[in-house]
């Protein structure tokens, strides 16, 4: 959550106000399940998409840059990081095979 904080601190720093999940959405104690599970299932999604970004930019990439090693359109990787289109398994590998990473369940 620190790492979130920090991030949201710089895009602010930048303009641009971002609420986590949770400050919209608020505790899920009174929640159904079915909510709950979706919920936890986005916020992983949505952590792991800002993962990517991140390490994107620690290496001083650009989106075209990354597309072009995973041979796919740079706009492929702009929806990704936006966050709000759905990717596939094969996309998220080509992605991680650009920065020596493998996809794996833990």
């Amino acid at each position: 959550m620190k790492d979130m904080k920090k991030y949201q601190k710089e895009l602010r720093k930048k303009g641009i106000i971002v609420y986590t999940t949770e400050e919209v959405f608020g505790k899920l104690k009174n929640q159904s399940n079915e909510y709950q599970r979706t919920y936890n299932e986005e916020i992983s999604r949505l952590t792991l998409i800002r993962q990517i970004r991140e390490l994107r930019l620690a290496k001083k990439l650009t989106q075209k840059t990354v597309a072009k090693r995973a041979n796919m359109p740079q706009s492929v990787v702009a929806r990704l990081e936006s966050g709000e289109h759905s990717f596939s398994l094969d996309t998220l590998q080509r992605i991680a095979y650009v920065y020596g990473k493998k996809v794996e369940l833990v």
